[in-house]
């Protein structure tokens, strides 16, 4: 079984802290879903965790399978196992998706033998028009058609643990389903040796998981997780809002103080 770990995480961006002490835990085949307001932090963990620049890491650490991924660039920290789709995917000019994927395969030691078929058989598994395979790296699709593709390179790389940021912004009925479904199903597979997929949802609403169902929910106020539960909280959340949860936010925030101040750059 794969582990993902994180524990005492702290981050910031410039001077602002924005991660204060956060701890998660997603193994093979556990769905986490972080849910949070604007500005909680949400995908400043998932740029911290992937290795995105612009952050700094001041204090905690994030492992997978006991491997140190703060200590790797970002590229090897995806050969290790981890895999991001990201809210906004990039454009990649004159950079076809099947070479993306050959080579991503090799620096994994894995075959390309019969990806063409691979390819087609995903996208039609969650309704990504074939003819959009032979187009540069996302160029010129709509913001459904960047996900479905960005679901269809997560299925076919097959990492250990994924990290959905915001998975569901900009996707229509249809496309939020089929790509929904799709990591819903990897997370209860096992293709070839490999285990499910473990994954860490972060989203603003509940909508995706009617879809991906969460085993556990997570609120992230504040650089804090404030709450956990069940798939019940995300059931709260949709009556209540984030609101509720303030008040745990400003106490964990106020009991966090002096470790704000020694963490301050």
């Amino acid at each position: 079984m794969s582990t993902l770990e994180i524990k005492g995480l702290w981050a910031s961006v410039g001077e602002k802290e924005i991660l204060k002490g956060i701890d998660l835990t997603v193994r093979s085949g556990e769905v986490h879903a972080v849910m949070g307001p604007n500005g909680a932090g949400k995908s400043t963990l998932s740029g911290v965790v992937m290795g995105m620049p612009g952050y700094d890491v001041t204090a905690g650490s994030v492992t997978l399978d006991g491997e140190d991924m703060l200590s790797m660039p970002t590229w090897q920290r995806a050969v290790a196992g981890l895999h991001l789709i990201m809210q906004y995917p990039t454009e990649v000019p004159g950079v076809m998706l099947d070479d993306v994927l050959v080579e991503a395969l090799k620096s994994r030691e894995r075959s390309s033998d019969g990806l063409e078929q691979l390819l087609r058989d995903e996208a039609d598994r969650i309704g990504f028009d074939n003819q959009l395979l032979q187009r540069p790296l996302n160029v010129d699709l709509s913001g459904g058609e960047k996900k479905r593709n960005e679901t269809l390179q997560l299925a076919v790389l097959a990492p250990k643990i994924a990290i959905l940021d915001e998975l569901d912004s900009g996707l229509d009925i249809d496309a939020l389903r089929a790509c929904a479904r799709r990591v819903e199903a990897m997370s209860n597979e096992s293709v070839g040796d490999s285990e499910p997929l473990g994954v860490l949802a972060i989203t603003h609403y509940s909508r995706l998981l009617h879809e991906l169902k969460p085993d556990f929910v997570h609120i992230l106020a504040q650089g804090h997780i404030v709450k956990s539960g069940g798939p019940e909280l995300a059931v709260q959340l949709e009556t209540d809002g984030y609101a509720t949860f303030a008040g745990t936010a400003e106490a964990s925030a106020e009991s966090s103080s002096a470790l704000d101040d020694l963490f301050s750059i």
